[in-house]
């Protein structure tokens, strides 16, 4: 049966706070991260040998129409139908390649993952692609509530936390689109970034993403993913939602921040100066 979704973890160590199966278990006891395959790598700030193990968070914004479980941990898109929809779309023709994690770009970083082509006996490299993950991020700590559910196999208490969609997508993911895409762009390649569906909900809510379009001469590419309750299985699962994309010029619309039609006039804002002087006595 598919959990009740609300402000509290969704997932914990690969496995919904609802599942308390021998492999759920089992994982919770020893950190183990079932999308990685070995232990969790995010560890809490003040005790560094226990890992915090959330994976998803429910939430409901002002753009979103009922709680949805939001991925705040990277490792939670390494799903082989993330790999498997990238090839299939941007590169379907490359019959041997292979996936290189964590390749340093120089002055733009690191990058998640590298599709590289090579020939048939996997000797010559001869093109690429890349690809970059972008989860949320908290603020406060959801961490008492894996605390309880390890404690109680519950949730106990409710526990105060957000989700720090503005910090994570526009300052951190769109920097870093910039600074890939420029390196990117000029190599004649291109990148994808990997995110939830509620993030491009949340962008295209927040910010000008009118120059977000399908266009696969473009350098700049996202691709949405949605998370997907399985009944048979029992688990959600990502399943592959949008692909836009745009070049320089669209992530400078979406960098410089709202969009115009949310701007206000120059009347609505003379009127809060001027409520604002009421409030403060220095009009009357």
């Amino acid at each position: 049966m598919k959990p009740q979704i609300g402000r509290y973890p969704i997932e914990i160590f690969g496995y919904t706070y609802t599942d308390h199966s021998e492999a759920a278990t089992t994982a919770r006891k020893t950190q183990f991260c079932p999308f990685l395959g070995r232990e969790c790598t995010k560890p809490r700030k003040s005790e560094p040998h226990i890992k915090v193990g959330i994976c998803s968070l429910g939430y409901k914004g002002s753009f979103l129409k009922e709680f949805e479980p939001v991925i705040v941990c990277p490792s939670r898109f390494l799903e082989e139908i993330v790999f498997e929809s990238i090839h299939d779309r941007f590169f379907p023709e490359w019959e041997n390649y292979h996936w290189i994690k964590e390749v340093n770009m120089g002055v733009s970083g690191n990058v998640d993952f590298v599709a590289v082509k090579t020939d048939a006996e996997h000797k010559q490299t001869s093109d690429f692609f890349c690809v970059e993950f972008q989860a949320n991020g908290t603020t406060g700590s959801p961490y008492p509530y894996v605390k309880d559910l390890l404690k109680y196999g519950t949730y106990y208490e409710r526990y105060t936390f957000g989700l720090n969609w503005a910090n994570e997508f526009m300052k951190t993911m769109m920097q870093q689109v910039y600074k890939k895409g420029q390196v990117v762009n000029a190599w004649g390649k291109k990148i994808v970034f990997v995110i939830q569906d509620v993030a491009m909900a949340y962008l295209e809510d927040a910010v000008d993403t009118s120059d977000l379009r399908q266009d696969m001469n473009d350098t700049i590419h996202f691709m949405t993913y949605r998370m997907n309750w399985d009944e048979e299985q029992s688990r959600f699962k990502l399943v592959a939602s949008k692909w836009l994309s745009t070049d320089l010029n669209g992530i400078n619309k979406i960098l410089a921040g709202a969009n115009p039609n949310q701007y206000l006039t120059e009347g609505e804002f003379l009127n809060n100066a001027i409520k604002k002087g009421r409030e403060d006595g220095v009009l009357e």
